[in-house]
């Protein structure tokens, strides 16, 4: 069965949670030492700016992904410039379903009018970096030893997909 890739919804959001707190846990991709509350989901599901978008994969009715966009930066210059994440449940890798879901996603920014995707990836993550690369973005660098995480140092690569020219980008003003 191929996984659902829709909005998420406030009832997704334990299971986006538990998904997220595996990785703070027991991995490196977020930095986060310490568990979210799930207000962090609903204020994320609440935003209303055209460039934010909140994805869930979903495999028969259970939960196994989510992507988002979101602010790369809350200064004014920025509004065009999205960030982006993944997260996948470890039951779902391999499956392709990394690049259903951020297929998804990159198509809801690039149609919103955003003019360049970010995606901070924590190294070494050959998956993740595959994929980003698949959606045509491109490495921009890396900053070494930026996070400390389970005793070990993290470096971080910044990647960038320049999105073609929309012309009027005044759907993603704030």
């Amino acid at each position: 069965m191929t996984p659902d890739v829709r909005p998420a919804t406030e009832a997704d959001l334990d299971a986006v949670a538990a998904i997220y707190a595996r990785e703070v846990r027991e991995g490196y991709a977020t930095f986060d030492t310490e568990v979210p509350p799930r207000t962090r989901w609903s204020a994320k599901l609440a935003s209303t700016h055209p460039g934010d978008h909140f994805l869930v994969a979903v495999d028969g009715e259970r939960v196994v992904g989510f992507a988002y966009s979101g602010p790369y930066r809350e200064r004014g210059a920025y509004t065009h410039t999205r960030e982006s994440t993944i997260y996948l449940d470890p039951s779902a890798a391999g499956r392709g379903l990394g690049r259903t879901l951020y297929g998804e996603l990159v198509a809801r920014v690039t149609a919103s009018g955003a003019r360049t995707l970010l995606a901070a990836i924590a190294l070494p993550n050959d998956a993740s970096e595959g994929l980003h690369r698949a959606y045509g973005f491109e490495r921009l660098g890396v900053m070494r030893e930026v996070g400390r995480k389970l005793d070990r140092w993290i470096d971080v690569a910044w990647w960038q997909l320049l999105i073609d020219d929309h012309g009027d980008r005044s759907s993603v003003a704030r």
